[in-house]
Parts: C-alpha cells; sequence; structure tokens
C-alpha cells in the first residue's frame, strides 16, 4: 500500500561513505545465510534494502548492528574495517538500528523512554526536569509534538512511536541509523508520518539505511536501492537508473512472475481431470461428471 503522504525526491549524495560491505557473507555451518553482499552507505542518502520473507535482511541488520559477525568478506565503518563484538561497539561507533518492536516500555513515560539506559542525574538522584526537556526538544526537531512527557508510550499512535525511537537514536549519536520494517505493521497515514521523518535524517546528514518489503514506501524515500533474495543481491541500483514499475517487478520476482502468470494464462478451465469433466454449479464447489449419462450407484443397485 502506498502512502499518500508528499514526500521530497532524494537528494544528491553528499559525503563520503559512512559504511561499506564488500563481498560479506555469514554461514552457519553449512547453511549460508548471506553470500557476496555488497552496500555503500553515504551521508545524506537513503539506502533501501528490499526482500521477501528468509532473503536475508535479518541476517544483514545483525551484522551491521553487532549482534552477529560475518564470516566472510569486509565491513567498513568510516573506512576503518571492523567485525562489531556486540551492539554496544555498534552504538560506540555510531550505528543505531531501530527494530520492528521499537525496544520501547508501553508503561512508561515518553522522556522514560527516550532516556531508557542513558538517564541523566543530579547528583545521586534522576534529572527529570532536564530529562523532560531535551526529550521535548529533540521530538519538536523531529516534528512531533507531545504535550505531556509523562504520557505513557503505548497510549501513543504507531508513527509517533516510531519517531520517538528515531529521535532517540539520533541524540545519542548515530551516524548512520538502521531502520528495521518501521512501516509494516502502519496504516497509509501512520506510514507517511513515518516516511517525512526519513527524509529529515536523509538531509540532516545522516545515513539511513530502511529495510522494506514494501517498494512504493522504499521509491518514496530511497536514493539507492538493493534487493535481497536467498541470501544474495539480485538488483543494485542508484534511483536514476530504474522506475517505480521496475523496482516493483524486480522485488515481486521479475522473469519468475512473468513465467508464472504465462503458466495460469495456459490453464484450460475446462481441463478434465483423470478422464472425468469438470463441471461448476452456480454454487459450492465444482461438480465432476462420470460421463456416462446415467446415475451413479452401487454395484448392488445396478444388480
Amino acid at each position: 500500500m502506498t502512502a499518500t503522504a508528499e514526500v521530497e525526491p532524494a537528494a544528491e549524495p553528499r559525503g563520503e561513505y559512512m559504511l561499506e560491505l564488500d563481498d560479506v557473507g555469514k554461514s552457519y555451518g553449512n547453511v549460508h545465510a548471506l553470500r557476496g553482499v555488497n552496500i555503500r552507505v553515504r551521508q545524506g542518502e537513503v539506502t533501501c534494502v528490499l526482500g521477501d520473507n528468509g532473503a536475508g535482511k535479518s541476517t544483514l541488520i545483525k551484522i551491521i548492528a553487532g549482534l552477529h559477525q560475518h564470516t566472510d568478506g569486509v565491513m567498513r565503518v568510516e573506512g576503518k574495517e571492523t567485525k562489531f563484538n556486540s551492539p554496544r561497539e555498534a552504538q560506540a561507533r555510531g550505528i543505531a538500528t531501530v527494530y520492528q518492536d521499537l525496544a520501547l516500555a508501553p508503561l512508561m513515560s515518553v522522556w522514560r523512554n527516550f532516556f531508557l539506559g542513558n538517564e541523566i542525574r543530579k547528583g545521586v538522584a534522576l534529572d527529570v526536569a532536564e530529562m523532560k526537556r531535551i526529550a521535548g526538544e529533540e521530538l519538536e526537531k523531529m516534528g512531533i509534538v507531545i504535550p505531556d512527557m509523562d504520557r505513557p508510550v503505548g497510549s501513543l499512535s504507531g508513527g509517533q512511536r516510531q519517531v520517538i525511537a528515531i529521535a532517540r537514536a539520533v541524540y545519542f549519536g548515530a551516524k548512520v541509523v538502521i531502520l528495521d520494517e518501521p512501516t509494516a505493521a502502519l496504516g497509509v497515514k501512520q506510514s507517511g508520518v513515518v516516511l517525512k521523518y526519513i527524509v529529515k535524517m536523509r538531509d540532516a546528514g545522516l545515513g539511513v539505511i530502511f529495510i522494506t518489503h514494501n517498494p512504493h514506501h522504499a521509491y518514496l524515500v530511497g536514493s539507492h536501492f538493493v534487493i535481497l533474495k536467498l541470501g544474495r543481491v539480485v538488483l543494485d541500483a542508484h534511483r536514476d537508473e530504474l522506475t517505480l514499475d521496475q523496482l516493483t517487478g524486480e522485488m515481486a520476482g521479475g522473469q519468475e512472475l512473468a513465467e508464472l502468470s504465462h503458466e495460469l494464462r495456459a490453464v484450460d478451465p475446462g481441463k478434465t481431470v483423470e478422464g472425468h469433466e469438470v463441471r461448476h454449479g452456480s454454487v459450492g464447489s465444482p461438480t465432476v461428471d462420470s460421463g456416462s449419462g446415467e446415475d451413479a450407484g452401487s454395484d448392488d443397485e445396478k444388480a
């Protein structure tokens, strides 16, 4: 479903690569979850990684976020070869991940969620006033105003919760933000809200990796597009090199979809099955004509 929000077209890339993956792969024994993946993330650019379930998107996220280490290839952060041992190492290098479940505590207030694990203290006590002020200012920068910072996060809309998680990542020093299917569980209007904030991050000079299975959302904000299939890159193109229809076609399977469509069109609706003609009644399941012209009965009845 395409969001109706008007989003500015992707800006021209500015800056050097902030994150590079060269022939990166991940194997679990004999199972290859990723093979030969090449991705470049530049400052002020949205790199969209698309793929169906099982394509390798989750494995890619875990490698960049420091949950797993790649077994093949090289990953560079700002030009330096890197292998993260933990998510904290990735965060320290400016890579933040906003997962689909957001890692927010629904019953906690907005300001508590914003500073969860990074609280500001005044002596031994929490500096609540300062944290409320900062949280409010950072959310306003993203275009969202929440008058009551004590409001539980669970009472907010899906789009607002996404913005809180994004603003938190940016405030704590993220240079590259990975968004894991941020619009998957949202309606059209809320998806539009999130897409606008992706544009705000891009225009603020961050590198954004937008993980999604929705080509329409990706094309609205994307600068570069990578499609994964069964752990391999099957498309790597800049926005200027393809149209939305081409992106959608590649995402849907391209040649495979065309072959399936041809096969389905070739099916004869009146085809016989094991010598019986299939006749569709007005209601219910198809009926089968034995072709004998006689009522079907048991051998005893015919005897």
